[in-house]
């Protein structure tokens, strides 16, 4: 069995996008259940030369509705916050993540395949296919920040495990 583009990508997008809402949730519902200003959460880091939390969650956005946004244009940047983010600020990012992506068909992103298309980042380009960039760029971006989002939320003790951050299995129905 072949897999499509879509199946590779949008669908496993949403599979993590929908781990980091849930584990999101779980954390929201730990700073109010133990007085915590969920702000320490947006703010804190793995260690003082890494991003916080904040830049993780909104770089899985960015890796996941970003990323399909930039195929279709055929060129991705690297992106920051330009404004401080709230917790339910970065909830709402992945929410509207999760919308976006939904919202595209198949036989839409399986149409990119085979595109050119670049990571551009001030004077350096590097080229690639749609689906070059998709698999083996954006994808373990996305792992790599969801990761270190759900690395953070249990250094500060929020009673989160594996199952929370895999989402929904695709299950034989």
């Amino acid at each position: 069995m072949a897999i499509s583009l879509y199946d590779a990508t949008v669908v496993s997008f949403l599979q993590t996008l929908g781990g980091v809402s849930g584990f999101l949730e779980r954390g929201l519902a730990h700073c109010q259940d133990n007085g915590i200003d969920p702000q320490e959460i947006v703010d804190a880091r793995l260690f003082p030369d890494m991003a916080p939390f904040a830049f993780q969650v909104f770089s899985v956005a960015h890796h996941s509705r970003g990323a399909m946004e930039a195929v279709k244009a055929g060129v991705f940047s690297p992106a920051a916050p330009t404004t401080p983010l709230s917790y339910a600020d970065l909830q709402k990012l992945v929410a509207d993540a999760i919308a976006a992506l939904t919202a595209l068909t198949p036989a839409e992103v399986d149409a990119l395949e085979g595109r050119d298309m670049a990571f551009q980042f001030g004077e350096r380009r590097m080229p690639f296919t749609v689906e070059g960039f998709l698999l083996s760029f954006s994808m373990p971006n996305l792992h790599f920040h969801a990761t270190t989002a759900y690395d953070i939320l249990r250094t500060k003790g929020v009673p989160i495990g594996k199952r929370d951050y895999m989402g929904k299995l695709r299950l034989k129905a």
